[in-house]
């Protein structure tokens, strides 16, 4: 099978319609999944996105970013609540994830930052998006402070779970606190030969404890976890992953064209966009006091609210879609 009906059959089996179905939680609770959505592409000048679209076209868009471990099925609980209240919801899949897929097949397989940014830019452009809301977790919530720090004329405001998480690529800094090391053993894995292989190799294996670790108290169904699976089967999924953490650990160089954005983002430039940023009090990674600080008005200095969400840990939009979505309508009711 060549690379172009690889691509139609993978697409065309994730945009199937299908009966919704249940399962088991781990826990043993019957726990009811989403039908299958279909999905859609568009094309930029180096890939070509998948998407999940919802609402209406006239809708103000609200672009919605998954992070790793995930796909855009995050969105699935989130985009309902968003399009009754009569926006419009776009969950992408990142580079590297389900159906989005690079046009150039020499292109290198990166996933710096800057990159992530860029993408969502030229995402809005191939739409014609002149303007947009955008909110994200993990991997999506680097990549709206990317977007907004770096486009703020474009974006009308931003959801951040994790709040502000723009590295600087640039210049090693000081040395984390040993625990915080200890969290980040993923990282140091996939800086290694052997863990590239684990990722190869053992992905789904892998990608199950980062859930179960990241979001102890989240009991996601065997479905779920299987309908998200699929998108690591993506042929470039290993080589971004893997580009990703070597690259903010200096071990990877990045992109040429994008060494500008990086020497600018290493500057921690702040967010002049209306933000709302949450974080899971379940998240293994910990959170921060829930009062907005100095520091936080320093990077984000049209800070709306810090919101600190129980019962939820890293994967926020699939925990709690009803908090998410509510903290994405609050930024956008107080903006224009």
């Amino acid at each position: 099978m060549n690379r172009r009906r690889f691509i139609q059959g993978a697409t065309g089996l994730m945009a199937a319609a299908a009966p919704a179905v249940s399962g088991f939680s781990r826990t043993g609770t019957v726990v009811a999944q989403a039908p299958a959505r279909a999905v859609k592409t568009v094309r930029t000048s180096v890939l070509e996105i998948g998407y999940h679209d919802s609402g209406d076209a006239a809708g103000f868009p609200v672009i919605l970013l998954h992070g790793f471990p995930d796909d855009a099925h995050a969105y699935d609980g989130v985009a309902p609540l968003l399009v009754k209240a009569g926006y419009r919801a776009l969950s992408v899949y990142l580079r590297g994830f389900g159906p989005t897929r690079f046009l150039d097949p020499a292109a290198p397989r990166t996933a710096e930052q800057a990159a992530i940014g860029q993408d969502v830019i030229d995402f809005a452009d191939a739409l014609g998006l002149r303007r947009f809301a955008v909110a994200g977790f993990d991997w999506g919530g680097r990549a709206a402070c990317v977007a907004s720090a770096l486009h703020p004329d474009r974006v009308r405001a931003t959801v951040l779970v994790g709040g502000y998480t723009i590295q600087n690529t640039v210049t090693p800094g000081r040395a984390g606190a040993p625990e915080a090391a200890r969290r980040l053993w993923y990282q140091w894995y996939f800086n290694t030969d052997a863990g590239r292989r684990g990722l190869e190799q053992n992905r789904r294996g892998l990608c199950k404890l980062l859930w179960q670790e990241w979001s102890p108290t989240w009991r996601f169904s065997d479905e779920l976890f299987t309908l998200t699976a699929q998108s690591w089967e993506n042929p470039d999924f290993v080589d971004c992953v893997i580009h990703s953490y070597r690259h903010r650990n200096f071990n990877a160089p990045g992109e040429p064209r994008l060494l500008a954005d990086e020497q600018q983002l290493a500057k921690r430039p702040p967010i002049p966009v209306p933000a709302i940023v949450m974080y899971g009090a379940d998240d293994s990674f910990g959170h921060p006091p829930a009062a907005i600080t100095a520091d936080d008005r320093a990077t984000l200095p049209k800070i709306i609210d810090k919101r600190i969400v129980e019962g939820a840990g890293h994967f926020l939009p699939h925990e709690k879609p009803d908090a998410f979505a509510a903290a994405v309508l609050d930024a956008l009711s107080a903006t224009k």
